[in-house]
């Protein structure tokens, strides 16, 4: 997948100014409109040579893309033709329509064809496609045997990734300019397919960007285990899930983990070091450690009274920390304030239910949401997901290329939380950890294959790891 403009991701409001930048800078519409059109069609060209092609046209400039595609696939000797939705609205879609030399039909006279180009609407479609439009749109999909989305698939919204109507799976889409929050945000990031990207001279910068694989430093020769990091993992009334959490943290980095548990855990792993404890006095002054760099809590932490009083006695210590699972469903909307007044970095990782419980409205994309509950609690929030989307207090948001579907089962969020905790004892800064576990965490699971436990993923971390250095 091609990277555009430098990784930074455009809302339709952002991509319009990035393109007026250009215009105001000396680049007229018709070149930008070239520019797009001839790279789609390469992109088009390479996928499926020769492929007999009807490319569909709005009235805007998506639809001028469409006649710049066709005239470029006729160019290269392929069977294409355009069905227009009507006659276009913009100069330079006219211009690009005075250009084409092949033959255009209405929609009541066009036949489906092998491959199906939308050049429908693009960025910033904000009502659904509806009637006669949308029969035939769907009419020529589904006659077509391999379908192409230019910009977007039309009927998704470009902020948000919402279906404005009924949306089929594409088998290219072939982003224009910059990537669109919908390129990564579900449901659209399952209906694009094979995702690419077109360079058109767009220079913007935007809070939001896309996760690249980091730069991770080896330990150095004079390093030893608690100058990389010590995480503290404490365990609840189901210790299972703070063990996966222990040993993911052990292969993502960290110089030493410990497990702190309730007296008569005992651990068949021998490489899982635990204390235990009888009481919260003597857990309290575990964990205040001046060498533990960061503790987490919540992976089977249970939400009884004493999983509460466990997590009010962590919270309690002025010390990085991390939130997930139990922990963050106890903490609720109510307990936010607890965490914005910390003096020490809070990282949470909430899957959608607990991010449900913790942010109180459901009024914005994935981005602003996840944005909204980490300026209110002071962290950096992991929504996670399968369009996972991370963000900090600042309001810097980072967005996940596609990650394996086999992730959705039980375990691999814990193992996740030691995956980060381990990336803040190394670099003992929360977004960048969260970034650089997030990434470990998808590239294992892509290099576990299909249908793993969390005990093959955490032993795909260091091949992830490996990657990276």
């Amino acid at each position: 997948m091609a990277l555009l403009n430098h990784g930074h991701i455009l809302t339709a409001a952002e991509m319009q100014a990035a393109e007026q930048q250009l215009i105001d800078s000396g680049t007229s519409v018709i070149e930008l409109m070239h520019r797009a059109g001839t790279g789609a069609a390469d992109y088009i060209w390479r996928a499926a040579p020769n492929c007999p092609t009807l490319v569909l046209c709005g009235p805007g400039n998506n639809g001028g893309d469409g006649y710049v595609i066709a005239q470029a696939l006729l160019e290269r000797s392929v069977d294409v033709y355009i069905a227009a939705s009507s006659e276009p609205g913009t100069d330079a879609a006219e211009n690009a329509k005075s250009l084409w030399q092949g033959k255009t039909y209405a929609l009541d006279d066009a036949k489906p064809a092998k491959q199906f180009v939308d050049c429908l609407f693009g960025t910033g479609l904000t009502r659904p496609v509806s009637g006669t439009l949308l029969d035939h749109h769907q009419r020529l999909f589904e006659g077509a045997q391999r379908r192409v989305a230019v910009d977007l698939p039309s009927g998704i919204e470009t902020d948000t990734g919402a279906k404005l109507n009924a949306v089929s799976r594409y088998d290219l889409t072939i982003a224009l300019g910059a990537f669109k929050p919908a390129h990564y945000l579900a449901p659209a990031r399952g209906l694009m397919g094979y995702l690419a990207g077109v360079n058109i001279g767009v220079e913007a910068a935007s809070a939001a960007r896309l996760l690249a694989r980091p730069t991770i430093k080896p330990p150095e020769t004079e390093d030893h285990k608690y100058t990389r990091g010590l995480v503290a993992v404490v365990a609840g009334r189901m210790p299972g899930a703070a063990k996966l959490t222990t040993l993911a943290a052990q292969r993502s980095g960290a110089g030493y983990v410990k497990m702190f548990a309730g007296t008569g855990f005992s651990s068949t792993n021998h490489s899982i070091v635990v204390e235990s404890h009888e009481n919260g006095v003597q857990l309290r002054e575990q964990l205040s450690d001046d060498r533990i760099a960061i503790i987490v809590v919540g992976p089977g932490l249970g939400r009884d009274g004493h999983a509460e009083r466990l997590l009010d006695l962590v919270l309690d210590i002025d010390k990085p920390v991390l939130l997930d699972a139990d922990a963050l469903m106890l903490l609720g909307s109510a307990g936010l304030s607890r965490l914005k007044g910390r003096s020490s970095p809070v990282i949470v990782t909430p899957h959608s239910g607990e991010f449900a419980t913790m942010c109180e409205t459901d009024d914005g994309s994935k981005i602003d949401l996840t944005k909204i509950l980490a300026a209110d609690s002071g962290a950096v929030v992991v929504h996670k997901g399968n369009d996972s989307v991370i963000a900090n207090a600042e309001g810097a948001v980072s967005l996940t290329p596609s990650s394996s579907s086999w992730l959705s089962t039980a375990g691999t969020g814990d193992v996740l939380a030691g995956m980060i905790a381990a990336r803040f004892a190394n670099e003992k800064d929360a977004f960048l950890a969260a970034k650089q576990g997030q990434w470990l965490h998808g590239r294992a699971a892509k290099l576990a294959g299909p249908s793993f436990s969390p005990e093959i993923l955490i032993d795909h971390i260091p091949k992830a790891l490996q990657e990276c250095i």
